[in-house]
């Protein structure tokens, strides 16, 4: 596998009913066209091999050695390619016909897994011609007479796994299985299978392909796995039923790939068993149950190496979607808006106090406190919002906050640090032009101290406005923006941050032309602390130049909190997310600044105060992020550098 990735293929062949001879023919074919694709895992449909809608001609002889002989053929064919196959046959045991699924690879038979639960109503009636494999006692431990000199496992508990493939392991279930209360997959991911395979034959009619879909996804969510559903196709009988070749490939609840209606040929995509694994290495609940009565067939197939067709967004914190961003954005100011109001109460604080840049921060931590304001039904003039404009501060972002005070009704003031922090810098001996970190970091801690004192005096408390991307990297003044008594923006990301004003800004456009320009200006204010003087007029200091490209950084943030994934992953990912935006060298030197800042700076996340999750990723010390403050680095950075010297 590459990188945890291993790209599938469904294979739907063109069917004649009941030509053996035919159907291999067409399956030996898409066997060979997958694999030069770079497929390791192929799955053909449910009786892929004799065709499903063979009805009672299942009770020929002629018909079932025919079938057996065309397996043979298929695994024979299967010996030059690295990769796991799956197909579909009738097949007698103990006097009972069974329909299932043959698993093979390298030339070898690994086990055949016959269909657990049989369809008997409306248009199905297989148990005319089936026998159900519900009984897993019946076949614990069978080894079934393929050939004259070929034995193989046979039964509902197989699992078909590989340790030199990072200990990926494979279950099987056909088509009903899918639909009854309790699949077999679910035994078989609590047992260890992060893939599941379904040979399908399941027929077109009106609303069943959304159902089909559903179940597809929801399954392979709640057992967080990787699913393959390989469906029969037109070429089929149309006797009675029509079908679609519905073939669909998902990850934990997403669609990755899906085929269009009535379809022959393969449909591939990239499933992340890493990602799966990462995912149940999280959920204990998922890992505490464990099924003691899988039997696991190990194969050595050596998967091939191809190249990724799967596509990475670049900004996953930010759905693509417009309508799904819009009802994001207010499922989050929900959050934030209930977390603070619920701060406020319980800390019996009549006013809350805010210091407002201009910038994009400080604007989303205003926009929340003022809907936290009318949720409680409190005067929005309790809100006492402070510019405090200082070496750096241009007229832009200082006309921007007085706008933002003055539309949004809060009780507006201003008070210049410049004054005190000349004063400051004679009582320690810093020299006005000293452009050092403690010319910096000063003017932030003046600031933090102005707005800590305002919150006694009108017994209120201070709003944090830093976010997530800001923790991560430890861009935020140690005692200084750093600290506050509640900061609502602590675990959105700058991406995110970006879109949420954007929200407002379109939202509020009819009601307040003004207020809804200066957003937008906002949004287009290049992110700095203004903590140097401007040149021109022109802010100088831009925070991307220092740290680099925020989006980038919120990319290595997501994967590496997320998932747990390598730096050589990530940056994979990245390359293909941000292709012709960003170089491999420019990716790598920022994911090395990254890494290095991530880990420097965690005794700052030791100390943040408290503030509302509101996604998936989190910094807080108390939820989500465990992490000592000395920890070291060097694992992380030496893989880094390389991949630099790949370069």
């Amino acid at each position: 596998m590459n990188d945890g990735f291993i790209k599938c293929a469904c294979a739907v062949p063109h069917v004649s009913v009941a030509d053996v001879d035919s159907n291999v023919k067409e399956m030996k074919d898409l066997m060979k066209q997958a694999v030069k694709e770079g497929a390791g895992i192929v799955v053909f449909p449910e009786l892929s091999i004799t065709g499903y809608t063979c009805g009672d001609l299942f009770g020929q002889s002629a018909l079932l050695e025919k079938a057996l002989s065309g397996l043979l053929q298929l695994v024979s064919e299967s010996a030059g390619y690295d990769a796991i196959f799956f197909a579909g046959l009738p097949f007698a045991v103990s006097n009972h016909l069974y329909n299932c699924a043959a698993v093979f690879s390298k030339g070898e038979i690994l086990g055949l897994v016959p269909k657990t639960y049989i369809p008997d109503y409306h248009e199905f009636y297989e148990v005319r011609q089936f026998f159900p494999a519900k009984d897993k006692e019946v076949f614990d431990g069978i080894d079934v007479k393929i050939s004259e000199d070929v034995y193989c496992p046979f039964g509902t508990n197989l699992i078909f796994s590989s340790e030199s493939m990072k200990g990926l392991k494979i279950g099987v279930e056909i088509c009903e299985d899918l639909w009854v209360p309790e699949p077999p997959s679910t035994s078989a991911a609590l047992n260890g299978a992060d893939i599941i395979v379904n040979l399908s034959a399941s027929n077109e009619i009106i609303g069943k392909r959304e159902y089909r879909r559903s179940l597809v996804l929801s399954q392979s969510a709640r057992t967080i796995s990787g699913y393959v559903y390989s469906c029969a196709g037109p070429s089929e009988s149309t006797t009675d039923t029509v079908f679609a070749g519905h073939s669909m490939i998902a990850e934990n609840g997403t669609m990755l790939s899906e085929s269009e209606p009535f379809f022959e040929g393969l449909t591939f995509a990239d499933i992340d068993v890493e990602r799966l694994l990462s995912e149940r290495r999280r959920m204990n609940t998922f890992t505490g149950t464990i099924i003691p009565d899988f039997n696991e067939i190990e194969f050595t197939t050596p998967f091939p190496d191809s190249e990724l067709q799967r596509t990475f967004p670049p900004h996953p914190f930010v759905p693509s979607d417009e309508n799904e961003l819009s009802s994001r954005c207010r499922e989050i100011f929900a959050i934030q808006t209930l977390g603070l109001a619920k701060r406020l109460q319980a800390a019996y604080a009549k006013k809350a106090v805010i210091g407002i840049s201009g910038g994009l921060d400080s604007t989303l931590a205003l926009l929340v406190t003022v809907k936290a304001f009318d949720r409680l039904k409190l005067e929005r003039k309790n809100i006492v919002t402070v510019t405090m404009p200082g070496f750096g501060t241009t007229d832009r972002t200082y006309e921007n906050a007085i706008t933002l005070m003055k539309h949004l009704g809060t009780d507006i003031r201003e008070i210049s640090i410049v004054p005190a922090m000349k004063q400051h810098f004679s009582d320690i001996g810093l020299s006005e032009d000293d452009r050092s970190v403690t010319y910096e970091n000063s003017q932030a801690r003046e600031r933090t101290q102005i707005l800590m004192d305002i919150a006694n005096k009108e017994n209120g408390i201070v709003i944090g406005t830093g976010d997530l991307s800001e923790l991560a990297l430890g861009w935020a003044t140690y005692n200084g923006d750093h600290m506050s008594m509640y900061g609502v923006n602590a675990s959105v990301p700058k991406t995110l941050v970006r879109y949420l004003v954007r929200y407002e800004a379109v939202s509020r456009n009819k009601d307040d032309v003004r207020l809804s320009e200066a957003l937008f200006d906002i949004l287009d204010t290049p992110v700095s602390p203004e903590l140097l003087p401007p040149k021109d007029g022109e802010i100088q200091q831009k925070t991307e130049d220092i740290v680099g490209p925020y989006e980038l950084h919120d990319f290595f943030l997501y994967y590496m909190m997320r998932f747990g994934f390598s730096p050589k992953k990530i940056m994979r990912m990245a390359e293909i997310a941000f292709s012709g935006s960003y170089e491999k060298e420019e990716i790598l030197k920022w994911e090395k600044v990254f890494y290095k800042r991530f880990f420097s700076q965690q005794f700052k996340r030791s100390a943040l105060p408290d503030g509302p999750k509101v996604g998936s990723v989190s910094l807080s010390p108390r939820g989500d992020w465990r992490m000592p403050s000395d920890a070291v680095a060097s694992l992380w950075i030496s893989e880094i550098e390389k991949m630099e010297k790949e370069v």
